[in-house]
Protein backbone atom coordinates (compact mmCIF):
# COMPACT_ATOMS: atom_id res chain seq x y z
CA UNK A 1 0.00 0.00 0.00
CA UNK A 2 1.27 3.60 -1.17
CA UNK A 3 -0.21 6.83 0.45
CA UNK A 4 0.91 9.91 -0.43
CA UNK A 5 -0.56 13.13 0.40
CA UNK A 6 0.31 17.09 -0.82
CA UNK A 7 -0.71 20.60 0.35
CA UNK A 8 0.57 24.07 -0.67
CA UNK A 9 0.31 26.80 2.49
CA UNK A 10 1.25 30.06 1.40
CA UNK A 11 3.60 31.77 4.06
CA UNK A 12 4.22 35.96 4.96
CA UNK A 13 6.53 35.02 7.56
CA UNK A 14 10.34 36.59 8.10
CA UNK A 15 11.56 33.25 9.62
CA UNK A 16 11.96 30.58 9.27
CA UNK A 17 10.65 31.31 5.61
CA UNK A 18 11.41 34.33 3.78
CA UNK A 19 8.67 36.86 3.60
CA UNK A 20 6.41 35.98 0.84
CA UNK A 21 7.65 32.88 0.22
CA UNK A 22 5.89 29.82 -0.51
CA UNK A 23 6.38 26.90 1.96
CA UNK A 24 5.36 23.83 0.72
CA UNK A 25 4.67 21.14 3.23
CA UNK A 26 4.57 17.54 1.69
CA UNK A 27 3.62 14.55 3.76
CA UNK A 28 4.39 10.97 2.03
CA UNK A 29 3.86 7.70 3.56
CA UNK A 30 4.06 4.58 2.52
CA UNK A 31 4.57 0.85 3.55
CA UNK A 32 4.56 -2.55 2.12
CA UNK A 33 1.79 -4.53 4.05
CA UNK A 34 1.47 -5.77 7.12
CA UNK A 35 3.84 -2.85 8.28
CA UNK A 36 2.75 0.38 9.22
CA UNK A 37 4.15 3.32 7.62
CA UNK A 38 7.14 5.75 7.95
CA UNK A 39 6.02 9.08 7.49
CA UNK A 40 8.59 11.95 6.69
CA UNK A 41 7.34 16.05 6.03
CA UNK A 42 9.13 17.35 3.79
CA UNK A 43 9.19 21.47 4.32
CA UNK A 44 10.77 23.35 1.15
CA UNK A 45 13.08 20.45 -0.42
CA UNK A 46 14.07 19.81 3.41
CA UNK A 47 13.10 16.43 5.23
CA UNK A 48 11.59 15.96 8.52
CA UNK A 49 12.93 14.18 10.26
CA UNK A 50 16.45 13.84 8.31
CA UNK A 51 16.40 10.11 6.63
CA UNK A 52 18.55 8.62 9.70
CA UNK A 53 16.16 9.54 12.35
CA UNK A 54 13.28 8.44 10.57
CA UNK A 55 14.23 4.98 9.61
CA UNK A 56 15.23 4.93 13.09
CA UNK A 57 11.86 5.72 14.46
CA UNK A 58 10.08 3.75 11.68
CA UNK A 59 11.24 0.61 12.97
CA UNK A 60 10.30 1.22 16.84
CA UNK A 61 6.91 2.53 16.00
CA UNK A 62 5.99 -0.26 14.03
CA UNK A 63 3.99 -2.27 16.90
CA UNK A 64 1.91 1.02 17.61
CA UNK A 65 -0.73 1.33 15.13
CA UNK A 66 -2.46 -1.54 13.27
CA UNK A 67 -1.92 -1.55 9.48
CA UNK A 68 -5.93 -1.05 9.40
CA UNK A 69 -5.44 2.77 11.11
CA UNK A 70 -2.32 3.53 9.42
CA UNK A 71 -3.98 6.06 6.14
CA UNK A 72 -6.17 8.06 8.93
CA UNK A 73 -3.13 8.28 11.73
CA UNK A 74 -1.26 9.95 8.17
CA UNK A 75 -3.77 12.06 7.42
CA UNK A 76 -4.60 13.17 10.29
CA UNK A 77 -0.37 13.63 11.12
CA UNK A 78 -0.24 15.46 7.52
CA UNK A 79 -3.07 17.72 8.46
CA UNK A 80 -1.47 19.22 11.58
CA UNK A 81 2.09 19.58 9.52
CA UNK A 82 0.24 22.20 7.36
CA UNK A 83 -2.19 24.08 9.98
CA UNK A 84 1.13 23.88 11.45
CA UNK A 85 2.93 25.80 9.02
CA UNK A 86 0.00 28.59 8.42
CA UNK A 87 0.30 29.46 12.43
CA UNK A 88 3.91 29.68 12.32
CA UNK A 89 3.09 32.31 8.70
CA UNK A 90 0.67 34.33 10.69
CA UNK A 91 2.34 34.41 13.81
CA UNK A 92 4.87 37.39 13.21
CA UNK A 93 2.86 39.68 11.10
CA UNK A 94 4.26 42.87 11.52
CA UNK A 95 3.98 45.87 9.98
CA UNK A 96 7.53 48.58 8.82
CA UNK A 97 7.85 51.34 11.15
CA UNK A 98 5.98 54.71 10.41
CA UNK A 99 8.22 56.43 7.29
CA UNK A 100 9.89 59.43 8.54
CA UNK A 101 9.16 61.32 5.15
CA UNK A 102 7.80 65.04 6.18
CA UNK A 103 5.73 64.57 3.18
CA UNK A 104 4.25 61.53 3.09
CA UNK A 105 1.19 62.41 3.82
CA UNK A 106 1.13 64.44 0.60
CA UNK A 107 1.38 61.09 -1.63
CA UNK A 108 -2.39 60.26 -0.93
CA UNK A 109 -3.36 63.09 -3.25
CA UNK A 110 -1.26 61.26 -5.83
CA UNK A 111 -1.60 57.37 -5.10
CA UNK A 112 0.24 54.63 -6.46
CA UNK A 113 0.42 54.99 -10.84
CA UNK A 114 1.58 51.24 -11.29
CA UNK A 115 0.16 47.77 -10.00
CA UNK A 116 -3.54 48.59 -9.50
CA UNK A 117 -4.47 44.83 -9.24
CA UNK A 118 -1.77 43.70 -7.12
CA UNK A 119 -0.30 46.67 -5.18
CA UNK A 120 2.92 46.78 -6.58
CA UNK A 121 5.16 49.69 -5.77
CA UNK A 122 8.30 50.72 -5.75
CA UNK A 123 8.11 52.37 -2.27
CA UNK A 124 5.05 51.66 0.20
CA UNK A 125 2.43 54.22 0.28
CA UNK A 126 2.63 55.13 4.16
CA UNK A 127 -0.50 57.14 5.19
CA UNK A 128 -0.99 56.00 8.92
CA UNK A 129 -2.42 58.52 10.85
CA UNK A 130 -2.92 61.31 8.24
CA UNK A 131 -5.70 63.03 7.95
CA UNK A 132 -7.76 63.40 4.80
CA UNK A 133 -10.86 64.89 6.50
CA UNK A 134 -12.65 66.40 4.20
CA UNK A 135 -10.51 66.28 0.95
CA UNK A 136 -11.16 65.07 -2.85
CA UNK A 137 -9.49 61.59 -3.17
CA UNK A 138 -11.37 61.41 -6.32
CA UNK A 139 -10.62 58.69 -8.52
CA UNK A 140 -6.86 58.04 -6.72
CA UNK A 141 -4.99 54.62 -6.71
CA UNK A 142 -4.57 53.37 -3.53
CA UNK A 143 -3.36 50.12 -3.78
CA UNK A 144 -1.21 48.74 -0.95
CA UNK A 145 -1.83 51.66 0.79
CA UNK A 146 -1.55 51.27 4.99
CA UNK A 147 -4.27 53.68 6.06
CA UNK A 148 -4.40 52.34 9.53
CA UNK A 149 -5.67 54.80 12.44
CA UNK A 150 -6.09 57.46 9.05
CA UNK A 151 -8.79 60.35 9.20
CA UNK A 152 -10.78 59.97 5.97
CA UNK A 153 -13.67 60.76 7.58
CA UNK A 154 -16.43 62.79 5.00
CA UNK A 155 -13.46 62.32 2.12
CA UNK A 156 -14.35 61.83 -1.48
CA UNK A 157 -13.14 58.13 -2.42
CA UNK A 158 -15.49 58.20 -5.49
CA UNK A 159 -13.91 55.36 -8.10
CA UNK A 160 -10.67 54.99 -5.79
CA UNK A 161 -8.71 51.59 -6.13
CA UNK A 162 -8.24 50.42 -2.76
CA UNK A 163 -6.69 46.68 -3.76
CA UNK A 164 -4.83 45.18 -0.76
CA UNK A 165 -5.02 48.45 1.86
CA UNK A 166 -4.56 47.99 5.29
CA UNK A 167 -7.10 50.19 7.12
CA UNK A 168 -7.58 48.62 10.44
CA UNK A 169 -9.21 51.53 12.49
CA UNK A 170 -9.17 53.82 10.17
CA UNK A 171 -11.99 56.34 9.88
CA UNK A 172 -14.01 56.28 6.93
CA UNK A 173 -16.94 58.23 8.67
CA UNK A 174 -19.61 59.52 6.21
CA UNK A 175 -16.51 59.25 3.27
CA UNK A 176 -18.10 58.61 0.00
CA UNK A 177 -16.58 55.36 -1.90
CA UNK A 178 -18.95 55.57 -5.26
CA UNK A 179 -17.60 53.46 -7.76
CA UNK A 180 -14.72 52.45 -5.93
CA UNK A 181 -13.18 49.20 -5.60
CA UNK A 182 -12.73 47.58 -2.55
CA UNK A 183 -10.54 44.57 -2.98
CA UNK A 184 -8.78 42.77 -0.46
CA UNK A 185 -9.19 45.40 2.22
CA UNK A 186 -8.92 45.28 5.69
CA UNK A 187 -11.71 46.98 7.61
CA UNK A 188 -10.83 45.56 10.83
CA UNK A 189 -11.86 47.65 13.85
CA UNK A 190 -13.08 50.57 11.16
CA UNK A 191 -15.41 53.02 11.91
CA UNK A 192 -17.55 52.84 8.42
CA UNK A 193 -20.57 54.59 9.84
CA UNK A 194 -22.40 56.22 7.18
CA UNK A 195 -20.20 55.08 4.19
CA UNK A 196 -21.47 55.61 0.73
CA UNK A 197 -20.67 51.99 -0.69
CA UNK A 198 -22.85 52.83 -3.69
CA UNK A 199 -21.98 50.83 -6.53
CA UNK A 200 -18.48 49.86 -5.03
CA UNK A 201 -17.16 46.60 -5.89
CA UNK A 202 -16.41 44.79 -3.27
CA UNK A 203 -13.99 41.45 -3.15
CA UNK A 204 -12.19 39.85 -0.14
CA UNK A 205 -12.46 42.74 2.56
CA UNK A 206 -12.27 41.82 5.98
CA UNK A 207 -14.96 43.30 8.89
CA UNK A 208 -14.02 42.40 11.57
CA UNK A 209 -14.88 44.70 14.40
CA UNK A 210 -15.93 47.19 11.90
CA UNK A 211 -18.62 50.07 12.69
CA UNK A 212 -21.29 49.68 9.86
CA UNK A 213 -24.29 51.55 11.53
CA UNK A 214 -25.78 54.07 8.82
CA UNK A 215 -23.29 52.48 5.76
CA UNK A 216 -25.25 52.24 1.71
CA UNK A 217 -24.40 50.04 -0.73
CA UNK A 218 -27.23 50.41 -2.72
CA UNK A 219 -26.23 48.24 -6.26
CA UNK A 220 -22.90 47.05 -4.71
CA UNK A 221 -21.48 44.73 -6.44
CA UNK A 222 -20.56 41.95 -3.48
CA UNK A 223 -19.22 38.95 -3.58
CA UNK A 224 -20.92 36.14 -1.74
CA UNK A 225 -18.08 35.31 0.73
CA UNK A 226 -18.33 39.19 1.80
CA UNK A 227 -21.90 38.74 1.70
CA UNK A 228 -21.50 36.37 4.75
CA UNK A 229 -18.95 38.40 6.84
CA UNK A 230 -21.10 41.97 6.35
CA UNK A 231 -24.32 39.90 7.97
CA UNK A 232 -22.56 38.51 10.78
CA UNK A 233 -21.42 42.46 11.95
CA UNK A 234 -24.04 43.05 14.19
CA UNK A 235 -23.80 47.17 13.28
CA UNK A 236 -25.33 45.91 10.33
CA UNK A 237 -28.74 47.10 10.88
CA UNK A 238 -32.03 48.30 8.91
CA UNK A 239 -32.04 49.11 5.21
CA UNK A 240 -28.03 48.48 5.30
CA UNK A 241 -28.65 44.60 5.50
CA UNK A 242 -31.49 44.76 2.68
CA UNK A 243 -29.09 46.44 0.95
CA UNK A 244 -26.00 43.80 1.16
CA UNK A 245 -28.56 40.80 0.98
CA UNK A 246 -28.94 39.37 4.51
CA UNK A 247 -31.80 37.24 4.82
CA UNK A 248 -32.67 38.21 8.36
CA UNK A 249 -33.17 41.75 8.78
CA UNK A 250 -31.96 43.45 12.42
CA UNK A 251 -34.06 46.66 13.64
Amino acid sequence: MALKMQRVTTCKRSTPFARNSVAIVRCQAFTSSPLPPKLVYIINDNQYPPASSSSASSSSSSSLFPAAGVAAAASLSCLAANLLAANMAMADFRLPPISNDPNRCDRGYVGNTIGQANAVSDKILDLRLCSYKGKDLHGRVLAGALLADADLSETNLQEAVLTKAYAVKANFENADMTNAVVDRVDFSGANLRGVRFINTVVTGAQFAGADLEGSIWEDALIGSQDVGKLCENPTLTGESRLQVGCRVTRK
